[in-house]
């Protein structure tokens, strides 16, 4: 499922994140940037534990913030770690809006073309699938407006049921 918004074309897949072909992917962190589980341990254990030393060394960050390290092992090229949530991984609709915002920040900052998203704070923090997919949405066709680099914006969904609720939403 596929949309253009103001010359960015913002996708809906289902798949995993760590198999990605952009530029950059992100990862819903915890302001400290370590890398448990969820989206943040698939990465490190595909992308290797390098991307966690980096990305710990530029924390902690504010949540809502964003840091980039490289993508060690993965296809992308980084990572753009956007803290959703702090040490107590709970989330909220303005750390969400925050997080996704300063996430296309990095990547406009980067000059690259291409990034995706998984479901902020869906998982581990437990936040409902149809608001998280409103609210990172709504930010990505609000950036599309003055996006000078980045021309496509994957939300990549790991099962079919997340898949559907951002389908309806695009």
């Amino acid at each position: 499922m596929e949309k253009s918004v103001s010359g960015v074309k913002i996708k809906v897949v289902q798949g995993d994140i760590t198999e990605m072909e952009v530029d950059a992917i992100v990862n819903a962190a915890n302001n400290y940037l370590w890398m448990g589980a969820g989206v943040a341990g698939a990465i490190k254990r595909k992308g290797g534990g390098e991307i966690e030393d980096e990305a710990m060394k530029k924390g902690p960050i504010s949540v809502g913030e964003a840091i980039v390290t490289s993508a060690g092992k993965l296809k992308a090229q980084y990572v753009i770690h956007a803290a959703v949530m702090g040490q107590d991984l709970i989330t909220n609709e303005e750390y969400m809006k925050n997080a996704t915002s300063n996430s296309l920040k990095r990547a406009e900052e980067l000059k690259i073309n291409s990034v995706a998203f998984p479901a902020f704070g869906t998982g581990v923090g437990g936040f409902p699938m149809d608001r998280c997919a409103r609210i990172m949405l709504d930010e990505v066709k609000d950036f599309s407006k003055k996006s000078k680099y980045v021309k496509e914006v994957l939300f990549v969904l790991f099962d079919k049921k997340s898949y559907d609720v951002w389908s309806v939403r695009l």
